[in-house]
Formats: C-alpha cells, sequence, structure tokens
C-alpha cells in the first residue's frame, strides 16, 4: 500500500472515533498500532519511517501525559483566556449559576441520550390530588362568572375569595406539616391550567402565592420561625401575599433597582436601639399589592456604619413586612387590560423593620438576587405555562366545537381549508404546550431546578399562545370580539399581553436569557473554562482548565464530523432509541441538535464576549436550542400514552414544525454571522446537502383539524384537565350541547339536502322545508325533531350579547373625587 493509502485509510478511521465520540487515548493507541504494522511491514526505509515516529511521538506523549500537556499546552492557553475572559457582575454571575441543568445539556451536547428521556418515569397525580382537582377546584370553577368579574365587580367575589382561603388554594406549595396541601408542581400546574380556562383573573389570584412570592422564599430560605409563624397563615388565606420586585427604573434590570434599605439602629416596638434597616422604595405592577397583608420586597442593602460586616454595599436583599407597618402607602390599583385581578403600586418611606424581617434572617443579607433566581422556576416552569396551555386547550375544545356548529354555504366553516389551517396550529401547539408542560413538571417533581428551560418554557408557552388566541378569534370573528357572557375567547384575548410580559419580559427572555444563560450552563465545557479562569488556585485551576479544554476540543471535532455525516446521510447514521413511527424524528432531532451544537461552539469561539450584544444572534440560537426541547418533548408524550394512532398527527405536525423552525433559526444565523468565510464553512457543515425541512404537510393539518370537530378519544386527551360545565346556560356546556346535536342531525340533514338536489323536494325556509320533507316522507317525525333541535342549538351558539345604551354612559373616572378611595374593591370608572 502507498503513504497516501496509509493516510487514507488513517483518515477513514478518524471519521468513526469522532463520530461516536472515542476518547484520546484510543486515538493514540490506534495510531500508535497503525504506524507499528506499517513499520513492521517494511514497505518504507528507515529515513522515512523515523521522522514520522518523531512526529507522532512527539504529539501523542504530550496529549496523553496530563502534566507535560499543561505546561505546553494548557497553561499558555488558560493565560491568554483569562485576558479575554469578559468582566461578570455579580448579578449575571448568580442569575448564571442559578438552578440546575437536566436535559437541555443532552441537547447541547450533539448527541442526546434519548433513552434517558424514554425511561424518565412517568409523573402522575396523586389520588388527593386527583380529588382536589375533581372536587374543590371544579366547585371553584363553577362559581365563576368571568363576566361578574370582570365587567361588573373588578374583582372575584366575596364568597370565591373565602372559598379561595377556605380550601387551601393559596397553600398548595406549603408542606402539610405548616398547614398546606403539600401538593406537587404538576398538581399547582393543573389547578392553575383548568381554573385559567375558566377565568384569568382567578387563575392570577391562585397562581401568585404559590409562584414567585414569599411562600417559596420562605419554604427555602426562611428561618424556622419564619416558617412557624407566616407559613400557616399564608396557607389558610390568614395572610395574602405579594411580592414587590418591579419599579419605575427597574424592570428586566434588577440592578438597576434604586430602592433601598440603610442598617441603622432605632427603637422599634418598645424596645430601645434594635438593629435594623430603614427602607425606602417605590413598587409598581404587584399583583396582590392592592389586598395584600404581607409585603415581600426586594432592595438593595447598605451598611454604611459596618453594623453586620466590612461591607458597605451588600447587594439585593430580601425582605417580608406586614403591609400595616409605619410608612407604607398601598397605592390605588393598576387596571391590566380590564383583567380584574389586584393589582397596584405600593412604597415605603423611612420604614424601619427588625433585621430578623429579613428572609432567612442577617444571614442572608446581601443574597436576595440568588434567593430570586433559584425560585423563579416556580413561575416560570409552572404557573406562565400552565396559564398558557389552559388557554390552548380551551380554544382547541371551544373554537374546534364553534367550528363545527357555525355554518356557511351549507357547510361547517371548520371545513374550509383556510379555517383548518388555523385549526391544525391551535390543536399543535397545545399539543406542543402541554407535552412541555408535563415534561418540565416531571424534572421539577424529581427535584430539578432547570433555570434555562424555565427561561424556554415561559417564552414558547406564553408566545404560542398568542398565536393559539389568534387563530381562535379570527374563526369566531364577530362572535370573538363582541364582549359579553356568552364570550369565551375575548378576555383570555384581552389577557395575552399579561403573560408576556410578566416574569422577565419576551422579547428579552429570547434575546439575552434563554441562550446567553444555556451557553455557559448547558454546554459541557465552558462555564468549567470559565471557573478554571477565574480560580486564584493555580494548581486546581491548570488542572480543571486541562481537561475541559481537551475535552471541549474533542468535542468541537466530534460535533463537526456528527454534523456533516448526519447531514449527508439523512440522519440515518444516528442511533434509534424506538422502532415505532417517530423513529425518524428522533434521528433528525439528534443531527439537528448536533449543528446546534457545532454552530454554538463557532459563535462563542469567533465571537466570545459580543456575543451577548449580538442579541439577534443570540435569539436565533436559543430559538433552535428551544425547538429542540419542544420536539423532544413531544416525542416523549407520544411514548409516555402507548403511541395512541389517533395522536400520530399531532406529534408528526409537532415535529415537523420544531424541525422547520431550528433549520430556519441556524440559517438565519449564518446568513447574519459576522465572519463570512466562517459562515460559509459552517453551512457546507450544517446545510450539506442544503435544508431540506419543511412545515407541516397539508395532509397533515387536516388530519389534525378533524380531531377537533368531533368528540374523540384523542380530542378528550388533546384538551384533558379543562373544566367543562354541564350547564347549558354557560358558554362551555352550551357548546358541548350543541356540538353533539348538530353532529346527530347531520344525516338529516343530508337526506334533505340529497331530496332538494334531486327535484324531489324544494328548498324552503326552514320549518317549511322540515314540514314539507315529513309530509313527502323524506324524513320522520323523530328526525324532524333531532335537525330541529339541532337549529335551535346552533342559533343560541351564534348568537352574541348586546346591551341597552344606558351601558355605555359615563360613569366617572378613577380622578373623581368620589373615587379617590383606596378600596381595592372599588369598581373602575
Amino acid at each position: 500500500m502507498t503513504l497516501l493509502g496509509w493516510l487514507l485509510l488513517i483518515v477513514t478511521c478518524a471519521w468513526p472515533l469522532a463520530f461516536v465520540r472515542a476518547p484520546l487515548f484510543i486515538w493514540s493507541g490506534i495510531a500508535v498500532v497503525a504506524l507499528a504494522i506499517l513499520t513492521k511491514s517494511g514497505e518504507y526505509p528507515a529515513f522515512v519511517m523515523i521522522p514520522i515516529w518523531i512526529l507522532l511521538l512527539a504529539t501523542v506523549v504530550p496529549l496523553s501525559v496530563p502534566m507535560l500537556r499543561r505546561r505546553l499546552v494548557s497553561d499558555r492557553v488558560l493565560a491568554f483566556f483569562r485576558k479575554i475572559l469578559p468582566n461578570m457582575s455579580q448579578t449575571e454571575r448568580e442569575a448564571m449559576e442559578a438552578g440546575t441543568v437536566w436535559w437541555d445539556a443532552d441537547l447541547f451536547s450533539g448527541k442526546p441520550d434519548w433513552n434517558k428521556l424514554i425511561n424518565m418515569p412517568i409523573k402522575r397525580l396523586s389520588v388527593e390530588e386527583q380529588a382536589f382537582l375533581d372536587g374543590p377546584v371544579d366547585e371553584l370553577c363553577q362559581m365563576l362568572d368571568d363576566w361578574d368579574i370582570t365587567h361588573n365587580r373588578a374583582d372575584l367575589t366575596p364568597e370565591v375569595w373565602n372559598f379561595i382561603k377556605r380550601k387551601g388554594f393559596f397553600g398548595m406549595i406549603i408542606p402539610k406539616e405548616y398547614g398546606g396541601l403539600g401538593f406537587s408542581a404538576l398538581a399547582h400546574s393543573c389547578v392553575v391550567m383548568k381554573i385559567s380556562g375558566r377565568s384569568i383573573t382567578a387563575a392570577v389570584t391562585v397562581m401568585v402565592p404559590n409562584s414567585l412570592g414569599p411562600a417559596e422564599l420562605l419554604l427555602h430560605y426562611g428561618t424556622e420561625k419564619q416558617k412557624q409563624h407566616y407559613l400557616p397563615r399564608l396557607a389558610n388565606g390568614q395572610e395574602v401575599p405579594c411580592f414587590a420586585l418591579t419599579g419605575p427604573e427597574a424592570g428586566s434590570d434588577a440592578s438597576a433597582m434604586p430602592d433601598n434599605g440603610v442598617v441603622c439602629r432605632q427603637d422599634f416596638d418598645g424596645n430601645n436601639d434594635v438593629l435594623g434597616i430603614r427602607l425606602n422604595w417605590n413598587k409598581r405592577y404587584i399583583t396582590l399589592g392592592p389586598v395584600a397583608t404581607v409585603l415581600g420586597l426586594a432592595f438593595k442593602l447598605y451598611d454604611p456604619d459596618h453594623l453586620i460586616g466590612e461591607q458597605e454595599e451588600l447587594g439585593i436583599t430580601v425582605a417580608l413586612i406586614p403591609t400595616d407597618t409605619d410608612g407604607i402607602t398601598i397605592g390605588r390599583r393598576h387596571n391590566p387590560v380590564n383583567m380584574a385581578f389586584q393589582n397596584g403600586p405600593n412604597s415605603g418611606n423611612d420604614v424601619f423593620i427588625p433585621m430578623d424581617w429579613l428572609i432567612g434572617g442577617q444571614e442572608r443579607a446581601g443574597q436576595g438576587w440568588r434567593m430570586l433566581m433559584e425560585s423563579l422556576a416556580a413561575g416560570r416552569c409552572i404557573s406562565l405555562p400552565a396559564l398558557s396551555t389552559g388557554g390552548g386547550k380551551m380554544a382547541s375544545r371551544s373554537t374546534g366545537a364553534y367550528a363545527r356548529i357555525r355554518e356557511q354555504f351549507h357547510m361547517p366553516i371548520g371545513r374550509f381549508e383556510g379555517v383548518e389551517e388555523a385549526l391544525a396550529r391551535i390543536a399543535g401547539s397545545t399539543y406542543m404546550m402541554d407535552a412541555a408542560r408535563t415534561m418540565t413538571l416531571t424534572a421539577v417533581d424529581m427535584g430539578e431546578q432547570p433555570s434555562v428551560i424555565s427561561a424556554v418554557m415561559k417564552y414558547h408557552t406564553t408566545e404560542r399562545m398568542r398565536q393559539v388566541i389568534n387563530d381562535a378569534m379570527d374563526i369566531q370573528g364577530g362572535s370573538g370580539i363582541c364582549l359579553g357572557p356568552r364570550n369565551f375567547m375575548g378576555r383570555i384575548y384581552q389577557a395575552l399581553p399579561i403573560s408576556i410580559t410578566v416574569e422577565g419580559a419576551n422579547i428579552l427572555t429570547r434575546s439575552l436569557i434563554i441562550y446567553g444563560q444555556g451557553a455557559l450552563r448547558c454546554h459541557p465545557y465552558v462555564f468549567k473554562e470559565m471557573e478554571a479562569a477565574r480560580d486564584d488556585d493555580p494548581i486546581r485551576s491548570s488542572k480543571v482548565f486541562d481537561k475541559a479544554l481537551f475535552g471541549h476540543i474533542g468535542f468541537v471535532i466530534s460535533n463537526t464530523v456528527r454534523s456533516l455525516l448526519l447531514g449527508l446521510t439523512g440522519s440515518r447514521l444516528a442511533s434509534l432509541p424506538v422502532k415505532g413511527p417517530t423513529r425518524h424524528y428522533f434521528q433528525r432531532l439528534t443531527r439537528m441538535s448536533a449543528a446546534f451544537a457545532l454552530v454554538s461552539d463557532v459563535s462563542m469561539l469567533v465571537l466570545g464576549g459580543a456575543l451577548k450584544r449580538k442579541e439577534k444572534i443570540s435569539g436565533r440560537l436559543g430559538d433552535a436550542l428551544s425547538y429542540l426541547y419542544m420536539g423532544s418533548a413531544a416525542l416523549k408524550r407520544f411514548e409516555d400514552q402507548n403511541r395512541p394512532a389517533e395522536d400520530l398527527p399531532l406529534v408528526q405536525w409537532v415535529c415537523d414544525d420544531a424541525l422547520y423552525r431550528i433549520q430556519q433559526s441556524l440559517d438565519g444565523v449564518l446568513r447574519n454571522f459576522p465572519n463570512r468565510p466562517i459562515a460559509l464553512v459552517l453551512r457546507a457543515l450544517v446545510f450539506p446537502l442544503g435544508r431540506q425541512y419543511r412545515t407541516p404537510s397539508d395532509h397533515a393539518g387536516h388530519s389534525i383539524a378533524k380531531l377537533l370537530l368531533e368528540p374523540s378519544e384523542a380530542r378528550d386527551r388533546l384538551t384533558d384537565g379543562m373544566f367543562i360545565s354541564k350547564k347549558i346556560t354557560d358558554p362551555t356546556g352550551r357548546l358541548e350541547d350543541a356540538l353533539l346535536k348538530v353532529i346527530a342531525a347531520e344525516p338529516v340533514e343530508k337526506k334533505i339536502r340529497h331530496a332538494i338536489k334531486n327535484g324531489t323536494l324544494s328548498d324552503a325556509p326552514f320549518e317549511q322545508l322540515v314540514d314539507t320533507a315529513i309530509t313527502q316522507g323524506h324524513i320522520t317525525e323523530e328526525e324532524a325533531k333531532t335537525i330541529r333541535m339541532a337549529a335551535a342549538a346552533r342559533n343560541d351558539v351564534i348568537q352574541v350579547d348586546d346591551f341597552d345604551a344606558a351601558s355605555f354612559l359615563y360613569k366617572g373616572s378613577v380622578n373623581d373625587n368620589e373615587n379617590k378611595s383606596n378600596d381595592p374593591t372599588r369598581l373602575f370608572g
């Protein structure tokens, strides 16, 4: 064999080694064995072989001996890395270190372990949790009249407030030993989801005390004395909590908050010279603020006289303060897009609190930002996705029924292809949201605090809900935009900006948080490299950096090979974790994981610290990571539910949509990558045969739309967990009743239309037509009864509310003297 032939053989062997991520010692061993065989063959003289041996050993030995490798390579790279490493503020560092990584790390690896995901146990509700959903939650839903709440009262009724408190809705996350319900994250989510389909106001009211608020912070960081005092009172509703973080000058940039506290001594509550904090703050957008009895407050703490330590500026701190404390002003209410949940500003002027009112006591002073970051998962992973999924389920079931009941040109509007397309988006997006919701909750209940995934869930479920509700409103037309007791979608539509805005504005969540945090936390080596570079211990930092650096080099080589080979083979080289109808989607997501990992590494290498300022590129990379997660959640849901054949179009739609969006996101990165030569090379590696993924097919969309137009097990699975009233005076009950009657009447209507078409029956107004059809024997009296009942039900469904002129007369302004009360239950003007 020629020398060129040997080189080609070595290169050929290198490809599979890189593809399977063989460790360095295997590469070295194979190279030495191959060269030894070549030497023993005697094909080449010593003057050729000796330089090759020297070159090989000069490479293999330094790379195989850690101490030598560090001195020759790693320590030099470490010195350079320290010079270019961007500065990281304390708040950025605490946000970066908050929470845990989970399946997102697998997706970032380029080689996700699908068996780990598939074999992850399915979380189910306990008997007690299911009983609560079937009992008190259903009872609460029956009590809720959303039109009365939002239009007449601008508040929940006193009976609903009392019921929520008495039944423990505010204490779902509080353990039983403190008087709470001790529910799982899944149960918490299911409760919020069911209520949200009935009333956003009620859902938010229940949601807030159980997400980012005093109870969550007390459970993780409070002293035992604080827990014993507050948790039972929060659980039974004796205390109503709120949490004040956002102010006029500090929203997403919490580090800029001007609210401050100064450590001092002062007489307090009959005691002399009490060590405490004098606070001044101005907050707004505080949900439950107008009715709260206890206020969680975030502020910057200063200790100019060094009363508790050497530091003067301690950082963001969190305290728990009764709202009747001197100096606190509870402002008037905000009006969040006509939703009636309690929301408003509050402020404090020279408010003195003792040091033990800090959550966790004095030793937690200055740790507030870390505490908040680690607790954000509740709002982002549980509450907001539950709210969004509840809206999706409501739109799927109710708008689907409406599209079957409502007719134009003697045909249900749901059978028009344009409407069908919107119905497919509604159902597919709902399946995606619910799959991601349940998979994420399983992780939370397993003890994970998935900070990156929480941002993915917050952004993508709220954005999907926005699209779903917009599609539902388009289908419903005039009945969707005319508010009133009959309208089941208008208030949800009005509420869309709320979830988009809270818990981190969506624009910043997408462009900064998802990938900005994910690139460091989920990458198997980057965060370790950064930690080593900041470590002051020279020996430890050298060892850690060396291991991370060479692991990183192998990681990039592997993903380069994997991305190219999987692209050239249509993903067929990826392992198959299942043999079912979704097997190819596992392979395609594996390919996109490798491509994403490669583009991420090159982006970080080329752009460095400037990447966090390239928000458009960061946002697109975040989208790719997010849709890898959403697609994998849909696949797991399908497997967990034993692959129901009726649901296959749904999972196909979700995966096709996810793959297409990943492809478009990576293409967007490459088209706008600042270094054009590198972008061209990356494109050849990532898309060697071009962009092959397409949007979901019309055929899949048709199959999905059909699921929403008639009762079926698939429709029930998709909308499982939503409240459906049995009263035909209620919008959901009215739709369900009419849907069954309309479907039952369709064979009768078909007979009549057939008779008209054949000329044996003349078209006429409805009642005359039915009477003539009976007389001529086309239908029976019983069939006439069926069609009349369907017509009455259909007519009832398509009606919209109207009001007399007096309903629109001026009722006064919040600026009028008579309306300047702080009473939070008063009506808006």
